[in-house]
C-alpha cells in the first residue's frame, strides 16, 4: 500500500467527477474517509486528503451500470 495522498480535486480528476465537491460526496457515499487534514499550501485552508489506494479500490468495487443489487 502506498502512502500517496490525494486532494479532493485530484480524486475528482481520477473519478471523472465534475467538481471536488461532487468527488467528496461520492467518496463519502462509498465509505472512503479522509486520511488526514492539512493546510492547503496556496490558500492556507484546511483540506482533506484521501489515500489514493482507497479511492482506486472504491472505484473498482462500485456496482456497474445496471447492476442488479437484488440478486445476491
Amino acid at each position: 500500500m502506498s502512502d500517496e495522498l490525494w486532494t479532493a480535486a485530484q480524486a475528482a480528476e481520477y473519478l471523472g467527477a465534475a467538481t471536488p465537491g461532487s468527488a467528496r460526496r461520492t467518496l463519502s457515499r462509498w465509505g472512503v474517509k479522509a486520511a488526514e487534514y492539512a493546510p492547503d499550501p496556496n490558500s492556507g485552508r484546511v483540506t482533506a486528503r484521501y489515500r489514493a489506494d482507497d479511492v482506486r479500490a472504491a472505484k473498482a468495487d462500485r456496482p456497474g451500470r445496471g447492476a442488479r443489487t437484488d440478486l445476491a
